[in-house]
């Protein structure tokens, strides 16, 4: 419990932990605003560039292709990652410009299935340049990406954003309401559950970012010990999309913010974290009985 006289920004009550004048902007540049939440992408995308360059030297492959596969891919991810939350959303924007609309990234609206369908072809243009499998750059790229997510996720932390309904779990996370992101996505059960203390108004809610980081991290140290020991080029990426995507339905079930497949009323990102899951374990077991296959090895020899 904080002071009497401290009302915090965030706080998570039943770990006793609280943080008081979380930053959302970190400074000003030129008058314009460097955000917490822009600084949490550029710190992922540097670490899991250094993580997939130690893999990179371990396994004997050439740096300098996977330095010029972060140059394409971070642009062609940044493209995804806006497009697709465009094109689920678009009533929102529905009248304006889209090449405005498009470039407005510090409006806020970027999903993370865009994003990895635009490094997936970035991998895919680069291994062709390249002559390099797509398997082999995914399998080494999908724990980088796993990391830049980890990290990345923090954003929504500093944001007050991405969060889920109410919970009094041990990790239940109290935010103020003045100060919440995105409050079209308040729901009824959080409003009833206010709470006031010191002086400030919280909803209480599941802190998504936490569990999605959490559940990340254990993934990416999985794939890393794994990685020597796979069956086939292209394990690893699969077992990336099957664990992801496992987690992802997982946390989108919890959030408020969900984005909805057109007019289905169905969550899309739950929708799209199930087809990843299940064509990635048909694709695994697929790839399992080939590697187990002798007649197949005689072929490739």
């Amino acid at each position: 419990m904080p002071p009497d006289h401290v009302a915090p920004d965030i706080w998570f009550p039943n770990m006793g932990i609280y943080f008081e004048n979380v930053p959302k902007v970190l400074f000003s540049l030129f008058g314009i605003d460097i955000y917490m939440y822009a600084v949490c992408i550029v710190t992922g995308i540097i670490s899991a560039y250094y993580l997939g360059i130690w893999w990179v030297k371990k396994s004997g492959q050439k740096v300098e292709d996977y330095t010029d596969l972060l140059l394409l891919g971070v642009p062609m991810a940044l493209v995804g990652l806006r497009l697709y939350y465009l094109i689920f959303n678009w009533e929102m924007y529905e009248g304006q410009n889209f090449f405005i609309v498009f470039f407005s990234f510090r409006d806020g609206g970027l999903a993370i299935y865009g994003g990895i369908i635009g490094a997936a072809l970035a991998a895919a243009i680069m291994g062709m340049r390249k002559n390099i499998p797509f398997s082999v750059m995914a399998d080494t790229g999908a724990p980088s990406f796993l990391l830049g997510q980890v990290i990345g996720r923090f954003g929504n932390f500093f944001n007050r954003e991405a969060f889920g309904g109410y919970t009094d779990n041990f990790l239940a996370m109290r935010i103020r309401t003045d100060q919440v992101h995105g409050s079209g996505h308040i729901t009824e059960d959080l409003i009833e559950n206010i709470v006031s203390v010191n002086g400030a108004e919280y909803f209480q809610v599941h802190p998504t970012f936490l569990y999605e980081a959490a559940f990340n991290f254990v993934l990416m140290i999985a794939l890393i010990i794994y990685r020597p020991h796979k069956k086939f080029d292209g394990e690893i990426v699969l077992l990336f999309f099957l664990g992801y995507g496992v987690i992802r339905f997982f946390v989108e079930s919890l959030r408020v913010d969900q984005m909805i497949l057109f007019n289905t009323g169905l969550p899309l990102n739950q929708v799209v974290a199930a087809l990843f899951a299940v064509v990635s374990a048909a694709l695994i077991i697929a790839g399992h009985m080939r590697a187990r296959d002798p007649s197949i090895i005689r072929r490739r020899k």
